[in-house]
């Protein structure tokens, strides 16, 4: 019986020490062991080491690992050789923020499936003594993480180790740098068992690309983007439709008909309501592009999507429309960028009475300046009601307009900031706006959104809605607020939310948007008879407060 119990423990231990260990399982230790390291550890963190080649060398010898125990034995040759971590006392020392921590998690170094109880000890020593101060590869403005020192290797496919690092650049950005990290669909930890052997797959550049915006959109972030003309000119089309149009309900319509070079008739007519092109409709087209643009939420991406719908490389598209009761099938010529007039309309007033009987204001805060402010205000503090037109992105007018507006100081937004001490781990701050202002405006505020009403108008809708006689109409907002992160990944251009913002009572908006008081969404018939129905329901709602 004894000889059986240490037969038995001596097949446990072997069996233990050659755990089989498989080839996305290595790769996925790499990526967090490397990118730890690189935050983390005061020697990698100072830049005395590239970086990019130690991560090359691993994943070489990665190839002759096999097992748990010759995996460990690497991470541990591989930190002693980085150098002694001195003791660091000051990372022990407790300040006063109040720490935002949904983001943060290193449990995977406790993984006992893949590190040892000695490696797993290693690394959280590296965490308790780790690099303050200076890192070479972010650097701080004000409150906000920018990149840095990141070597380029161009945007062409040249190897699976090259698709590799900027996988494991970009996973780690956003493990340790993106607010909303712990709101994305799919857990970010799956995010990388999927995306690394679809990386691995990658063999051409359209495809590098692809798989790269496919990455970035995982982040279901509407802040986010890849910018690539290979994707532009191969997935959606060099050549348009000369149209403008507008979304609802699940289709397009027609708002305006633009001059071509030459000059062609087009066989599309103002009003004309497209539901299908070339044999899909617009929701299976969505659906179809969604896997490859970032959005916060199906408004969102319908938002960004929908721009791209009437792109092709053909000479020519068939469309479905609907036009005075009727359905018909339509051939429309496709032209370059270059040859579509655009032909410049108007330009609209920054404010106006559009109502003078009634005493309604009509501000536009797409175009409306911080120097017109008090002008503005001057002109429209007689009104009943001001409307805010809030569809549009504003030009920083926030801090201004609160001064002039609220009664007294509000706090209207929490913002959370990276702790670039503690990569991972944000804090949190209350913000305020506004004084005491005993001749603040004493009528309706009435502010406009839609899908469109992103970030900084965002924010802007929730320092409006502290005035005593706020009213939100229209659609939910965008849900993409918190400032950006601008850098490059594969040498395109991109970007991600870069600070947490919520309610004052910790309610998210990211993802969820302003919900609207009252909701008004635009309907195809509106549209048609060219109708602002959010615009026609805020005078409703004005006139029913009288």
């Amino acid at each position: 019986m004894r000889n059986s119990s240490l037969f038995l423990l001596l097949f446990l231990s072997l069996n233990f020490s050659a755990q089989i260990v498989s080839e996305t399982q290595k790769l996925e230790s790499l990526c967090r062991v490397w990118g730890f390291l690189k935050y983390y550890h005061p020697h990698v963190a100072k830049g005395n080491l590239n970086w990019d080649e130690q991560l090359f060398q691993k994943i070489n010898e990665l190839e002759y690992i096999n097992d748990k125990k010759s995996l460990n034995n690497l991470y541990a040759d591989w930190i002693q050789s980085l150098g002694e971590v001195p003791p660091c006392k000051e990372c022990s020392i407790k300040d006063n923020k109040v720490y935002f921590l949904k983001n943060f998690d290193l449990s995977w170094m406790d993984n006992s499936l893949i590190f040892s109880k000695d490696l797993s000890q290693k690394l959280h020593d590296i965490e308790n003594n780790r690099n303050l101060g200076d890192n070479h590869y972010f650097g701080k403005w004000g409150r906000k993480i920018y990149f840095r020192n990141e070597k380029s290797y161009g945007s062409k496919f040249t190897s699976k180790t090259i698709n590799l690092l900027e996988l494991f650049r970009y996973w780690n950005y956003v493990e340790y740098f993106f607010p909303y990290k712990y709101q994305t669909d799919q857990n970010w930890n799956n995010v990388l068992t999927e995306m690394i052997p679809k990386f691995l797959g990658v063999d051409n550049t359209e495809n590098y690309h692809l798989t790269l915006a496919e990455l970035v959109t995982k982040t279901d972030d509407s802040h986010a983007y890849l910018s690539s003309k290979e994707i532009q000119n191969n997935l959606y089309g060099a050549r348009k439709v000369p149209v403008d149009f507008s979304y609802a309900e699940g289709k397009l319509v027609v708002t305006k008909i633009n001059a071509t070079r030459p000059r062609n008739k087009n066989p599309l007519h103002t009003g004309d309501v497209i539901y299908d092109i070339e044999g899909k409709t617009i929701p299976q087209m969505i659906n179809s592009l969604g896997k490859y643009i970032p959005a916060s939420n199906s408004w969102g991406k319908v938002n960004k999507i929908k721009d791209k719908l009437l792109f092709s490389n053909s000479d020519s598209i068939s469309v479905k429309i609907e036009r005075e009761g009727q359905n018909l099938v339509i051939k429309t010529k496709t032209y370059f960028l270059k040859d579509i007039i655009h032909e410049k309309s108007k330009a609209p007033k920054k404010w106006k009475f559009i109502d003078e009987e009634e005493k309604i204001g009509y501000v536009d805060m797409g175009i409306i300046e911080k120097e017109d402010l008090d002008e503005m205000y001057g002109n429209l503090k007689s009104a009943k009601s001001i409307i805010f037109d809030l569809r549009n992105y504003p030009k920083q007018t926030i801090i201004p307009l609160s001064y002039l507006l609220l009664p007294e100081p509000s706090v209207y937004y929490q913002f959370t900031f990276p702790d670039a001490d503690y990569p991972g781990k944000f804090y949190s701050r209350k913000n305020v706006t506004g004084r005491k202002n005993p001749e603040y405006y004493k009528g309706n505020v009435i502010v406009l959104v839609d899908e469109s009403t992103q970030s900084q108008a965002e924010t802007t809708t929730m320092m409006l809605k502290q005035h005593p006689k706020a009213k939100i109409i229209g659609s939910n907002t965008s849900g993409a607020n918190g400032d950006v992160i601008m850098f490059t990944i594969a040498d395109l251009d991109t970007r991600f939310t870069g600070l947490g913002a919520y309610y004052p009572d910790g309610r998210e908006t990211q993802r969820i948007g302003i919900i609207p008081d009252i909701l008004v969404k635009p309907s195809v018939e509106g549209l048609k008879n060219k109708k602002d129905e959010v615009l026609e329901r805020a005078l409703e709602y004005i006139k029913s407060t009288d």
